[in-house]
């Protein structure tokens, strides 16, 4: 027998960051295309206006412009309190040069953002919380906000979502709770969460020489750092250190490796230090019978664009729930093969990175691949290639499969011998 869901269902969703207002919002437009009415509550004890670890998510906050396209679809326009910087360039730092890569075109647009009110030691007025954006618009759409954290979610024929003082029975439950808290559902429903790495993040005033539409990327330094980056915030640098094995020192170790430290930070400029968890694979049994699993806590890509991640896996999880059924037989079949093809994409990912890490670890290739940038800068955007696969590598803002096909084709392999011929 299929499960649907009925006029006056309860849906209860837990977690009201990106992943649960965003499957909030997907939910209730669905359902009012259907003519369905739902009954749909978010649980979120955290106030995302908060300055510091109490209001955030803990994220480096760069929105992709995939992501941007897709809430201008969904007539969710950013309010520009909430856009903290317009980033047209990432300088890539090395050995002691910085390579600009410039933003491929308009079209290509990014933004930074603040996930709660701003860092801890907040100097002036609060910022404007992209995730506190969302949650409104959730609101405003008929979503009731729980500001309480569920203790449990167990099973009684189905999902019952307990906290410290009422119990919700739900016909359908969505798990969208990150990595960085621990999954409340009961072992009964037999979900395993994404495995993780550790990354390490701080804010500092920025200079006011630092330029504010710039992400300078750095590598190398400290052991097992895949990618650090300055992230320009209004008036603030978030620092964000993404790679294995980070350890508590590893926002010092890292701005003494790159030379900033004397020049731009010591141990009192620290604003709002961190060392949130990434998910760095896919969940293991995130849906079942009346419950499914979104975001971080389900699917996410590598590294990059969790956000977008968020979005995509939770249109799709809603869509599934309103047209196909809430059975675990549905989301197997209109839901799984969404987070499968973020876990493929993945893979060339990793591959990427690893051609990447090897390219540093190479003086010769690494040289021609410097002389192929400097060229490209003289070219139009659409001949820029290798240009366009570190932008979207960094930014998150294609898919991994694309730009390993296109770092290992012909016409990208042809420059970097262009490249090594000319040194």
């Amino acid at each position: 027998m299929s499960l649907n869901l009925k006029h006056e269902d309860r849906v209860c969703i837990v977690g009201g960051g990106p992943a649960g207002s965003f499957a909030a919002i997907h939910l209730l437009r669905l359902a009012q295309q259907k003519g369905l009415h739902l009954e749909v509550l978010v649980f979120e004890p955290r106030d995302f206006n908060t300055p510091g670890p109490g209001g955030c998510n803990r994220c480096a906050g760069i929105l992709s412009s995939r992501l941007l396209r897709a809430l201008d679809d969904l007539g969710l326009a950013l309010p520009g309190d909430v856009i903290q910087a317009e980033l047209h360039a990432y300088a890539a730092h090395l050995d002691g040069e910085a390579l600009r890569i410039e933003q491929p075109d308009p079209g290509r647009r990014i933004v930074s953002v603040y996930r709660g009110g701003g860092p801890r030691l907040l100097q002036g007025a609060r910022r404007a919380s992209f995730d506190g954006f969302l949650l409104e618009q959730a609101r405003r759409m008929g979503t009731r906000h729980i500001p309480a954290r569920v203790r449990r979610v167990i099973w009684e024929g189905r999902p019952v979502v307990l906290t410290a003082r009422e119990r919700f029975p739900a016909a359908l439950v969505v798990l969208a709770t990150g990595v960085n808290s621990r999954a409340p559902l009961a072992d009964e429903f037999g979900y395993q969460p994404a495995p993780t790495e550790i990354m390490a993040q701080d804010e500092i005033l920025r200079p006011p020489t630092w330029p504010v539409d710039t992400v300078s990327a750095y590598f190398r330094e400290p052991p097992g750092l895949v990618f650090g980056a300055l992230i320009p915030k209004g008036e603030y640098l978030n620092i964000s250190l993404l790679g294995k094995g980070l350890t508590s020192d590893a926002i010092n170790n890292f701005l003494e490796a790159q030379g900033l430290e004397s020049a731009y930070f010591s141990p009192g400029n620290s604003l709002c230090g961190c060392t949130p968890r990434i998910a760095v694979g896919a969940a293991r049994n995130y849906f079942g019978d009346r419950w499914v699993a979104v975001g971080d806590a389900a699917a996410t890509r590598l590294y990059k664009d969790g956000v977008g991640s968020a979005f995509f896996t939770s249109q799709a999880a809603m869509q599934a729930a309103v047209h196909v059924g809430i059975g675990r037989r549905d989301f197997q079949r209109a839901y799984a093969s969404t987070c499968r093809r973020v876990a493929a994409d993945n893979r060339f990912g990793r591959l990427l990175f690893r051609l990447w890490h090897l390219t540093l670890k190479n003086p010769r290739l690494l040289g021609a691949w410097k002389d192929t940038i400097r060229r490209e800068s003289h070219l139009p955007p659409e001949h820029r290639v290798h240009a366009r696969i570190l932008w979207s590598m960094f930014s998150g803002d294609e898919p991994y499969r694309d730009l390993f096909w296109l770092s290992v084709s012909w016409k990208a392999v042809r420059a970097l011998w262009q490249g090594d011929r000319s040194r």
